[in-house]
């Protein structure tokens, strides 16, 4: 590309993007188990949606909270799901 009437060389100028860290969404579940040995809740109407998170840490920071509450109830689970790796194509 040439530039006329200028001595500096042509270049191009892009506005800088900034990188936006990527979104790793983590969802927080859980509800009574019909028994330990599976994953199978006694009330579906029952769970408890604790919340979708930005990041596995603060993810695991409310699941923590979540099961520390429940701790007297040996049937009550909670779970951790990458919703980040089922929305990926």
């Amino acid at each position: 590309m040439s530039n006329p009437g200028n001595d500096k060389p042509a270049t191009s100028q892009e506005p800088k993007i900034s990188q936006e860290p990527k979104q790793l969404l983590h969802l927080v579940f859980g509800g009574e188990l019909t028994d330990l040995d599976s994953v199978t809740f006694r009330d579906l109407s029952k769970l408890d949606v604790v919340g979708i998170f930005p990041d596995y840490a603060s993810a695991a920071m409310a699941w923590k909270a979540k099961a520390q509450q429940t701790v007297d109830s040996a049937q009550t689970r909670y779970f951790i799901v990458h919703l980040h790796r089922l929305l990926q194509p």
